[in-house]
């Protein structure tokens, strides 16, 4: 019998975000989303000039505060 510590369970934040239009867009959401502390993946889709669904995997919840900066960092807004 092996004594192992189990790893954290993986967290998803689904957003909303307004006024991407393009794959530009996808990739500044991507990064910004990225940079923030414990993002192990983004995944975008595109609803063009409409509302898009981002979904956040990270290893822990997000802080809001963070999600709302690097929306606004990457020039979009949360719906």
């Amino acid at each position: 019998m092996t004594n192992s510590t189990a790893p954290a369970p993986a967290s998803t934040t689904e957003l909303q975000v307004t006024g991407m239009t393009c794959g530009h867009c996808v990739g500044s959401v991507t990064a910004e989303l990225s940079a923030i502390d414990g993002v192990t993946g983004v995944d975008v889709a595109l609803v063009k000039g409409g509302i898009s669904t981002v979904t956040v995997q990270s290893a822990a919840p997000l802080a809001a505060d963070a999600v709302a900066a690097a929306i606004d960092e990457a020039g979009y807004a949360l719906a």
